[in-house]
């Protein structure tokens, strides 16, 4: 009786994935559900998956990135944390794409297909009450690096305004890699006395005031709507900075980056909050492999957590947020084995974590300096915090809201 069992689970398992697949049957559903969002025409990836024809001649790439977990791109170690935007692959889905790919990516029948996935065209949070941008395109060399480039955009708000959805879209993204979009309150002494409009590329260390985050892009992470009832104060007097990192890739561009804001249409139940863990004090020693920088942030009030951002550079080695509570009790709330800085993600938390007040966010970064790193520009030299990607920040942005 155990044999039969034994042998009745083991054939439902290996059914679970179809032993032949075919394209329109079995693996364009999957490609909808996991892929599709970025592999289309003005998305960031390079090729198209809408249809067989354009899907067909990367089966043999599909089937590496489905082998080495290099598609769909995601960092977080399922063993700590849920997010509500987790594209990985099921080992269904998996199982699906492998066989597909080994016999040769049939195409199958026509019919099979299901209807094709319905896209946002424009801005994802819906049409803007407002859009800002910058006031004429920036010349993007064919080579070269570019420092980061920033932009202060005024809003003209003579009110304080409640936000309830941003988002930033890059005129060209074939150069733009990625976007924050930060507030700039009034009085605030950041990049006091800098041109409106005109972009700003050489700003002294020591100037790093503190700012608010109102949107952010980064290739693969479109930004999601509002959740009806919460919103983001924004001060009368307030301005938007615009903090570009451009990459040249051969070919001499142009780009006019804008902004969309919708208001809230009634005052907001919940309130929009963050905080970034930043250490900008580190010294990477040369040829390190793993040397640990650590940053904390304290919830100052209760607070529902929401979403976490991890971020460094090309020696950006894995990232952890631990919750220390108040009871003395701890959690590891996102723990990034393997960082890429390709993939700037956002994680958003499938549901808001509670936070009492007095709750210490410890982040705690590890960055290799070595030989070993493919991505180390230079393994001989120390390294310190600045802008651009051959030095090092550590910061851990968090999003939350209170009541």
């Amino acid at each position: 009786m155990r044999l039969f069992f034994g042998i009745l689970l083991a054939s439902t398992l290996l059914s679970a994935a179809p032993q032949r697949p075919t394209f329109y049957k079995d693996v364009l559903p999957i490609l909808q559900s996991k892929c599709q969002g970025c592999h289309r025409p003005g998305e960031a990836a390079p090729m198209s998956f809408l249809s067989y024809e354009g899907t067909r001649p990367f089966a043999s790439a599909i089937r590496e990135a489905v082998v080495t977990k290099k598609m769909p791109p995601w960092g977080a170690d399922p063993a700590h944390g849920k997010f509500s935007n987790d594209p990985t692959l099921t080992e269904d889905e998996k199982n699906t794409l492998l066989a597909w790919a080994d016999a040769k990516a049939p195409a199958g029948n026509r019919k099979d297909a299901p209807a094709p996935r319905e896209f946002i065209e424009g801005w994802n949070i819906g049409q803007p009450d407002m859009v800002i941008a910058m006031p004429k395109p920036y010349e993007v060399p064919a080579s070269g690096t570019i420092e980061y480039t920033r932009f202060i955009l005024p809003l003209h708000f003579t009110e304080d305004r409640w936000v309830s959805a941003a988002e930033v879209r890059p005129g060209n993204r074939a150069v733009v890699h990625h976007v924050i979009a930060y507030l700039r309150e009034p009085g605030s002494s950041w990049l006091k006395g800098a041109p409106l409009g005109e972009p700003i590329v050489k700003v002294a260390k020591s100037d790093a005031g503190p700012r608010g985050s109102l949107a952010g892009y980064a290739p693969g992470v479109p930004q999601r709507p509002g959740v009806p009832g919460r919103a983001l104060r924004v001060k009368a007097g307030s301005e938007v900075v615009l903090e570009m990192h451009y990459t040249t890739n051969g070919k001499a561009a142009t780009d006019l980056t804008k902004v969309g804001i919708i208001f809230a249409k009634e005052p907001p139940v919940e309130i929009t909050g963050g905080f970034a863990a930043a250490d900008s004090k580190f010294v990477i020693p040369a040829g390190a492999e793993a040397h640990e920088v650590k940053s904390k942030w304290t919830a100052p009030r209760e607070v529902k957590l929401t979403a976490l951002t991890p971020h460094m550079h090309l020696r950006g080695k894995d990232f952890q947020y631990v919750a220390k509570y108040p009871t003395g009790e701890s959690e590891v709330l996102l723990h990034v084995p393997k960082y890429d800085f390709n993939w700037q993600h956002t994680y958003v938390l499938a549901q808001p974590k509670l936070l009492p007040a007095g709750t210490v966010i410890e982040c705690t970064a590890h960055f290799d300096n070595s030989p070993n790193n493919k991505f180390n520009p230079d393994p001989k030299a120390p390294v310190r915090w600045g802008d651009q990607s051959w030095e090092e920040m550590m910061i851990g942005f968090g999003g939350y809201f209170t009541n």
